[in-house]
């Protein structure tokens, strides 16, 4: 009697320790996964800033050089459109990611392009300050999408590697966590917009 509690003691600390390790691997991957939604969240953040700035920028413009009316469309537009790509991050994958820079960067620095050359016909308004603080916080914005972007692909670093490790990687597949997808810029869209003037 005496050896038979013990070994059913023996038994139900082991299936209990077996549980809280279980737990703890399995909580752990969802804390990291959650982390990278986070992450993602603070990239949308800091592009949303960015959208906004570069609406007021335009309307600052706009006070200046009414008949530049065809490129600040297009600035308008770009802002559009990149505020129109969304993506959910518990499904971020490469070809999402690889959408959201073409729209973000390529066509957002392109039409940046084209205001900073409409700014450089009116030198009234490289002096207007609302302009000149609104070029310094989209500068300083820019630098906020660069570091959230590397704060996100920290994470998805972190957590890929820990789900790849052993025995993580056998509870990783048992729970269906996979590998998430990194933020890759092309070299065009690791600058930011030129906007010195």
């Amino acid at each position: 009697m005496n050896k038979k509690l013990i070994t059913i003691l023996v038994i139900v600390f082991l299936v209990f320790f077996f549980y809280l390790y279980i737990k703890g691997i399995y909580n752990k991957m969802v804390t990291m996964n959650e982390s990278i939604n986070g992450q993602w969240a603070q990239v949308e953040t800091s592009y949303q800033r960015r959208w906004d700035l570069i609406e007021n920028l335009v309307k600052t413009v706009k006070g200046y050089a009414t008949h530049e009316k065809e490129t600040l469309e297009g600035v308008v537009a770009e802002r559009s459109k990149a505020s129109s790509v969304n993506i959910n991050a518990e499904n971020i994958d490469a070809a999402s990611l690889q959408k959201f820079q073409q729209t973000q960067e390529n066509g957002m620095n392109s039409a940046l392009s084209r205001l900073m050359v409409v700014v450089e016909k009116y030198p009234d308004l490289k002096a207007n300050q609302n302009f000149l603080e609104l070029q310094a916080q989209l500068e300083g914005t820019e630098n906020r999408i660069s570091n959230e972007r590397h704060k996100f692909n920290e994470a998805v670093q972190t957590y890929n590697a820990h789900i790849k490790k052993f025995p993580n990687n056998l509870f990783a597949s048992m729970f269906s966590f996979k590998d998430r997808d990194y933020f890759k810029s092309d070299t065009e869209a690791a600058k930011a917009p030129k906007v010195d003037l």
